[in-house]
């Protein structure tokens, strides 16, 4: 009986960790809660960095290829701060990312953090 719960012990601690490293894991393709941008994160030296795949608006300022975020150091188990690019504007601001569950939170701010845009994204499949 002691092998058997040991056994089913091994495999939850399997699943549990497994589950957790996804849970910090940004990489992918991420789809914008209004549905009209795609960007895939993927690794860039110690960094994560989000690049444009896929936009619904063809005339955006926006285009395919385009790198937004960059330079995002982790800062915590799920959180990322780098920079943002916004191509409605040009600007670049200091960024932050967090990651809940299968939400994704990003955010271009200024004056230190004080006042910040955020937008929600979800995984694309």
């Amino acid at each position: 009986m002691n092998k058997v719960k040991a056994i089913v012990l091994a495999a939850a601690l399997i699943a549990v960790s497994a589950s957790a490293a996804r849970a910090g894991d940004a990489t992918g393709v991420w789809l914008r809660a209004d549905g009209k941008t795609k960007v895939k994160f993927s690794h860039c030296g110690g960094a994560l960095c989000g690049v444009v795949v896929w936009l619904r608006d063809k005339d955006s300022p926006a285009h395919v290829g385009q790198r937004v975020f960059y330079d995002m150091k982790p800062v915590g188990d799920s959180e990322w701060r780098g920079s943002a690019f916004n191509p409605d504007d040009g600007h670049t601001y200091s960024g932050k990312m967090a990651l809940s569950g299968g939400a994704l939170t990003t955010a271009g701010c200024v004056l230190g953090g004080w006042i910040c845009k955020s937008y929600s994204w979800r995984r694309a499949n």
